[in-house]
């Protein structure tokens, strides 16, 4: 998912101040205000067995964000 795409979700969501934050401080946010786990880039996340999330290529790449 590209930037605009981030920023688009995250403003239909309601988050405020986007665009001061980093794209993995934006993911999460927008994965707590969807009530998931704020799991985006943590240390686990070569083990992670969400298959179906929508980050899961950006998040698993060696610097996520």
């Amino acid at each position: 998912m590209n930037i605009n795409e981030i920023l688009e979700r995250g403003q239909t969501l309601g988050i405020a101040a986007l665009e001061e934050m980093s794209k993995g401080d934006m993911i999460r946010a927008i994965q707590l205000a969807e009530g998931s786990n704020d799991c985006f880039g943590n240390l686990c996340r070569f083990d992670c067995l969400e298959f179906d999330c929508c980050w899961r290529e950006d998040c698993r790449t060696v610097k996520p964000g």
